[in-house]
């Protein structure tokens, strides 16, 4: 591929509303496959209360149709049984009862996460259900071998890219801001002249230094509204984007980057370690937290990373290599253990090496990948953290991010959502919020 500069992304755009249709229902198809509210119902159901199992241990998947709510029989079911992203070790076809159909897996002995998928026809339509045990997610282990100039690498990009001016811009948005905080649609150089870094700053209406969270976006292309539940119990937030762009634009603006000029932009330019793609988004973490010091609000003791998915898989690079971070929240992160694929196993989005993605097995890229990979600097990580996930998760594998997890050897702490997969449940989101909300006191 050849090198690409965010500036040339952009001249590439050309609308056209109809991706956004087709966007939303992409995002449709990926939460349907863990969780629906259709009349048909496949429910599988591990036999362990917490889905977890040590190793050597038999697995009972539990398997039922429903209609209307109500157990039906006579319906063929399909299911395949393996280890998540690798090929099933069992398929089959049974057929359903007013009772559970039970599926074995006999004594799994290896690490990791085993994934029951069962499928049903009827009237013409697919109906799917999942379930993953989790066999010893502890003693799983980081595939990932660091580069020798990790640290040489990152310290000088950093030097760099602070010798560009911030340029930090700040407008109050008062149709935005209440009696308890002000919004800002914030900006500020990041990695080099002219690229900025547009965000959405909260800062509360309350006198003297104050914490504050930094929160990092998952993948896509969006607008941000600002993070203000956080700035009503006083703590000032940053959202930033990572593409650069304004957040005054009409959503078909970003839909159409997504589907066009920024498509995969998590694949550009990932032969070369210095035009990766992900080398400007991990420098805004950095950057970020300098636009933060030139508030005079900001108690620089007190600061949080935040992310989801992608945002978590910043959100471990910012803890690990910004001194200035003291907590950290990820949930689901991604970019973890990317050299899974070359161990025959699964690992993190976005599935670099992966037979998905034969474009990205070449070996040079899979080198670049290392220097990106939270596994190659997890065990850099000395604050206390707090991650949330489930086992369902095909988009992140839980084999990816439990590898980093374990790789951390400082204080930290998850809680764990078995049945969810690349999404939340409230409950899950009241964690973080009260783990944010109480790390300082």
């Amino acid at each position: 591929m050849c090198k690409l500069h965010y500036q040339d992304l952009l001249k590439k755009v050309i609308l056209r509303s109809f991706l956004s249709i087709i966007s939303i229902l992409f995002i449709s198809t990926i939460f349907a496959q863990t969780r629906s509210n259709q009349l048909i119902q496949v429910l599988v159901s591990p036999d362990h209360e917490d889905w977890t199992y040590q190793r050597k241990q038999d697995v009972q998947f539990k398997v039922t149709v429903l209609k209307n709510q109500v157990p039906i029989a006579g319906v063929p079911i399909r299911y395949t049984m393996g280890y998540e992203k690798e090929k099933p070790t069992d398929t089959g076809t049974l057929q359903s009862s007013k009772y559970e159909v039970i599926l074995l897996s006999k004594k799994p002995d290896r690490p990791g996460f085993l994934r029951c998928e069962a499928l049903v026809n009827i009237d013409g339509v697919e109906y799917k259900g999942i379930a993953t045990a989790a066999i010893a997610p502890n003693e799983i282990k980081i595939t990932q071998q660091a580069p020798a100039d990790l640290m040489s690498f990152w310290d000088k990009a950093i030097k760099d890219a602070r010798k560009i001016t911030l340029a930090p811009k700040m407008e109050l948005l008062p149709a935005q801001s209440t009696a308890l905080y002000d919004v800002y649609a914030v900006s500020f150089q990041h990695y080099r002249w002219g690229s900025r870094i547009y965000g959405k700053l909260v800062v509360p209406k309350k006198s003297g230094k104050l914490p504050a969270v930094v929160q990092f976006p998952g993948a896509g292309v969006r607008n941000y509204v600002g993070y203000t539940a956080l700035a009503e119990k006083g703590f000032i937030t940053l959202q930033i984007g990572i593409h650069g762009l304004p957040l005054d634009q009409d959503p078909s603006v970003y839909s159409e980057l997504l589907n066009t000029s920024l498509k995969e932009y998590w694949f550009y330019n990932l032969d070369d370690k210095d035009q990766y793609y992900y080398k400007r988004v991990y420098l805004a973490c950095i950057r970020a937290v300098d636009f933060l010091e030139t508030l005079p609000q900001y108690d620089p003791n007190k600061l949080i990373v935040y992310g989801h998915s992608q945002g978590g898989g910043m959100t471990l690079f910012s803890a690990a290599m910004d001194k200035r971070v003291k907590g950290y929240v990820a949930v689901y992160p991604a970019l973890c253990d990317l050299a899974g694929y070359q161990h025959h196993r699964a690992g993190g989005w976005p599935h670099v090496g992966a037979a998905t993605n034969p474009q990205t097995q070449k070996a040079d890229k899979l080198e670049t990948a290392r220097y990106f990979d939270a596994a190659s600097y997890a065990n850099k990580i000395q604050v206390p953290g707090f991650f949330t996930w489930g086992y369902n998760d095909d988009t992140c594998p839980p084999t990816s991010y439990y590898s980093v997890y374990n790789s951390i050897s400082a204080s930290k702490e998850v809680y764990v959502a078995q049945p969810t997969g690349h999404w939340t449940y409230p409950e899950q989101l009241q964690k973080v919020e009260d783990w944010i909300i109480n790390f300082f006191k």
